[in-house]
């Protein structure tokens, strides 16, 4: 049978693995806040410009009053595409109506394009759930401040300064430059069970390991299973998936498109008096590949 040669994200050189598996991985970041005398991150040019990818960033501004909500600490999903950089930022509450990627002076101009919210379900460390409003914020450099203004319920614009920092790839299809190998997996067309790291939400519902994945004309999906009955559709890099079963717990096919790194996904549960998205993680281990006779 003609095998496939699967692109996974390389692993840096400095650990140098092969199949790397799944072991856990911690990552210090550097806190930066938006203040006169603070020295931000190198910001992008041509040498360091990020690769296409959904990564984790600080969003820090200059107002307690437009922060990140809590429950995220403070970051933001940042997302890359053919060199332009957008983030998603659920704020604390619905009281912020507008932004403008600019100055407040501009944002009232006639033909002026606003930024329009999202509404964010938003679930917090003791369970409690809510929803806020969050925009996805044009981002010029990474390190560097730039301006955003806002307009709330009393109608009158505030400029404010804010700052997108130390992004954290959570997901790509890119390999990248000089510190990263890459390395491969052969998989021919078939079907394999694969193990999986669940993370995420409050523990009382998950994706049962082992998954199973279908190999064919170089893609790869994942057939993935919920604890639970309870999940309505699930969000994968922007796309919703709806479960392809009607009765029992919750089951999905949802693309893979990296192996042995965290996979952001998002939940939608109806166990609660109304629906709620859940965000979580899922790290799909290469080492633990089998062939299903």
């Amino acid at each position: 049978m003609k095998k496939k040669h699967i692109l996974m994200i390389g692993v840096l050189i400095l650990t140098s693995i092969v199949f790397g598996g799944c072991s856990d991985k911690d990552s210090e970041r550097e806190s930066a806040s938006v203040t006169d005398s603070v020295v931000y991150t190198e910001p992008v040019t041509e040498e360091n410009v990020l690769p296409d990818g959904i990564y984790m960033a600080e969003f820090d501004t200059d107002s307690s009053m437009f922060r990140v909500n809590e429950a995220y600490d403070g970051k933001g999903t940042l997302t890359v595409e053919d060199g332009n950089m957008n983030i998603h930022v659920s704020l604390g509450s619905q009281n912020i109506v507008n932004l403008y990627p600019g100055l407040a002076e501009d944002a009232k101009k006639e033909g002026a394009l606003l930024l329009e919210p999202t509404v964010d379900s938003v679930t917090y460390s003791d369970g409690w759930t809510d929803e806020v409003y969050g925009f996805d914020i044009p981002v010029p450099a990474i390190g560097e401040e730039f301006d955003v203004a806002l307009i709330g319920k009393k109608g009158k614009w505030y400029d404010h300064k804010v700052v997108v920092s130390n992004p954290q790839l959570l997901d790509s299809t890119i390999t990248s430059k000089a510190d990263i190998e890459e390395t491969k997996i052969d998989l021919e067309d078939g079907d394999y069970a694969i193990d999986i790291i669940f993370e995420g939400g409050s523990g009382k519902a998950e994706i049962l390991s082992p998954a199973f994945i279908t190999v064919s004309n170089d893609t790869i999906i994942a057939t993935v299973k919920w604890s639970s009955p309870n999940y309505d559709y699930m969000i994968v890099q922007g796309e919703k998936y709806l479960p392809v079963n009607v009765e029992g717990d919750s089951v999905f096919e949802i693309p893979v498109t990296v192996f042995d790194e965290s996979i952001s996904v998002i939940g939608d549960t109806v166990a609660m008096s109304k629906p709620h998205e859940i965000e979580y993680s899922i790290t799909f281990c290469s080492d633990t590949i089998e062939a299903v006779k």
